[in-house]
């Protein structure tokens, strides 16, 4: 199979992914809108991605109890 960089190709799984990134970004203060957010700055963006990492690993974490 073709790997198509960081392309979701499942639609339930980008609305779930959208949703983890909006509760992620509320998390740390980012006001996420829908659609483009181009003007948030670096810092911004790297909050967003960490805490949905930080997310992600707890949730691994957990399931291995």
């Amino acid at each position: 199979m073709a790997r198509r960089g960081n392309q979701i190709l499942n639609p339930n799984a980008r609305e779930a992914m959208d949703r983890f990134k909006m509760e992620s970004a509320s998390e740390v203060g980012v006001n996420l809108k829908q659609g483009y957010n181009g003007d948030l700055t670096a810092r911004q963006a790297g909050s967003i991605g960490g805490q949905m990492v930080k997310k992600m690993i707890q949730a691994y974490e957990d399931g291995l109890k």
